[in-house]
């Protein structure tokens, strides 16, 4: 066996460490990909907050009006915020 040749143990962890390498190379592939995928979530989630938040301040507004309509008796009727009275005053 000549020195130039290399011995079956040096060809079998040159195998191997181009198989591991390969294997590196595909996990950091797939954590990439993994990566950018959590990415769009994130800003996905980011545009639905604003759009929540919209119909948050939306709902809330309403909902102040409706309160204020409630607490006001002296509404005009056919708005569909007349309240009748049930107490009645002869």
């Amino acid at each position: 066996m000549s020195q130039s040749e290399p011995s079956f143990f040096e060809r079998e962890r040159d195998r191997l460490s181009l198989d591991i390498t390969a294997g590196f190379e595909d996990l950091l592939s797939s954590s990439n990909v993994l990566n950018r995928k959590l990415e769009e979530v994130t800003g996905m989630t980011r545009e639905y907050e604003t759009i929540a938040s919209l119909w948050q301040s939306f709902h809330e507004l309403m909902r102040g009006q409706r309160d204020e309509v409630l607490e006001d008796r002296t509404t005009v009727p056919g708005t569909g915020a007349h309240v009748v009275s049930t107490n009645s005053k002869r």
